[in-house]
C-alpha cells in the first residue's frame, strides 16, 4: 500500500493534475448552469465528505476492520483526488468570469490551492485542515450554484450564499460530533476560528470587488469603428492587428478622424432563466488630476442562456484623443470586464476589417 501511494504522488499524480485540468476547461465544466458541470461538482463535494468521515472514523478508532483500516491511505488519495477536481473546476469557472483588473487576486488563490493540493498530503490528516478546507470549497460552490438556481444576482444573494455555507459546514460538524466526538471536542475551538476566518476573507473579498461576479462572465469585448445589426447578426468592423493582440482589450491604439465615434462590444454570458442589467461606464484619464474621470455611463439588459452570450454595445460620440476604458458592471457595481483603450487623431480614415457575431 505504501508503494503504492508513492507511487501515486510521484507519477500518477502530476499525469492527473494535468488531465484533469484540462478535461475540466475543454469538456465537463465550460457554463456554470450546465447540470453535468454542477452534479460533477457535487460529486467531488460529496467524496470529500465520505473520505473525511472515513478517516476520521479510522483515527478515533471506530473502525475495527483491519481491511478497511488499511484502505485508509487510499481513502487518502481519492479525497486529495476531489479537492484537486473541485479547485480545478471552480479555477476554470471562475479564470473564464474574471476581470483580470479586479479579480487576479481570487483567483490566483485557487491556482495556489490546484498547485499546492499536491503537497498538501501530510495535511490531509488533521482534522482542522480537512474542515477549512471543506469550508472553502462549499463556499466556493454556493457562489455560483445558488445565483444559478434562484435566477439572482447580486450582494444578497452573496449574503445568502455565505449563510447556506455556514449552515453546511455546521450540519457537517454535527454529524462528526456524533461519530467522532472526541476528535470533534478536540478541534472546536481551532475549527470555528479557522471557518471564521475563510469566512471574512471571502466577505472581504467580494466587497473589494476580488472575486469574480460568477455566474456572469465576459465571452468577448473590444473597441470598434461601427456596429450593424441585422437580424440576429452583429457586423463589427475594426482595426487589423495581428492575431495574438486579437485576445487582450488592454493598451489597443484605436486611431480615428477628428469626430469619429467608438463602439465598445461587449457579449456577457449569464445563466438560462436570469435576466439583469449590466453597465458600461465610460472614463477618460485625465493628465492634470492622474486619474480617471467618468464621463458617461450607459445602462442596457440582458438575458441568459446563449452560449456566446448576451451582445450589446455602447458609444462615445466625437471620441477625443487619450487613454480611455470602459468598466462593465453589474447593478452592484461589480466588474464583470473592462476594455481599454488609446485614440489616436489621424488625418484621414485607415483601412479596416469586418467581422461578425
Amino acid at each position: 500500500m505504501e508503494g503504492f501511494v508513492h507511487l501515486y504522488e510521484r507519477y500518477i499524480s502530476p499525469v492527473s493534475l494535468v488531465a484533469g485540468f484540462f478535461a475540466d476547461n475543454l469538456i465537463l465544466l465550460r457554463r456554470v448552469d450546465l447540470i453535468r458541470s454542477n452534479a460533477l461538482l457535487l460529486f467531488y463535494l460529496i467524496i470529500c465528505a465520505l473520505g473525511i468521515i472515513f478517516t476520521n472514523l479510522v483515527a478515533g478508532g471506530k473502525i475495527k476492520n483491519e481491511t478497511l483500516q488499511r484502505s485508509a491511505p487510499v481513502v487518502f488519495i481519492v479525497m486529495q483526488f476531489a479537492f484537486g477536481g473541485l479547485f480545478s473546476g471552480y479555477l476554470s469557472l471562475y479564470s473564464r468570469s474574471a476581470s483580470v483588473a479586479a479579480s487576479w487576486l481570487f483567483v490566483l488563490v485557487l491556482a495556489g490551492l490546484l498547485l499546492g493540493n499536491e503537497r498538501f498530503m501530510r495535511f490531509y490528516h488533521k482534522f482542522t485542515f480537512q474542515i477549512s478546507l471543506y469550508f472553502t470549497t462549499i463556499f466556493s460552490f454556493l457562489i455560483f450554484f445558488l445565483p444559478v438556481i434562484f435566477h439572482s444576482i447580486g450582494n444578497i444573494m452573496f449574503l445568502i450564499s455565505g449563510a447556506a455555507s455556514l449552515g453546511v459546514i455546521t450540519l457537517f460538524l454535527m454529524l462528526l460530533r456524533s461519530l467522532v466526538p472526541k476528535i470533534e471536542k478536540q478541534n472546536r475551538t481551532k475549527t470555528a476560528r479557522s471557518i471564521a476566518v475563510i469566512f471574512i476573507v471571502f466577505n472581504v473579498l467580494y466587497f473589494n470587488n476580488l472575486i469574480p461576479p460568477l455566474p456572469l462572465a465576459l465571452k468577448s469585448a473590444g473597441v470598434y469603428h461601427s456596429i450593424t445589426r441585422t437580424g440576429d447578426v452583429y457586423t463589427l468592423t475594426k482595426e487589423p492587428v495581428p492575431w495574438y493582440k486579437s485576445f487582450l482589450n488592454y493598451n489597443t491604439e484605436f486611431h480615428v478622424v477628428e469626430g469619429d465615434t467608438a463602439y465598445v462590444y461587449t457579449a456577457i454570458f449569464a445563466p438560462s432563466g436570469l435576466s439583469t442589467a449590466v453597465v458600461d461606464v465610460w472614463q477618460k484619464y485625465d493628465e492634470s488630476q492622474k486619474s480617471w474621470e467618468t464621463v458617461g455611463k450607459i445602462s442596457f439588459s440582458i438575458l441568459g442562456g446563449r452560449d456566446g452570450g448576451y451582445r450589446g454595445y455602447s458609444a462615445r460620440e466625437n471620441i477625443e484623443a487619450g487613454d480611455w476604458r470602459v468598466n462593465v458592471l453589474t447593478p452592484s457595481g461589480r466588474l464583470i470586464g473592462r476594455v481599454s483603450f488609446t485614440t489616436v487623431i489621424v488625418p484621414a480614415p485607415i483601412d479596416l476589417v469586418t467581422e461578425t457575431q
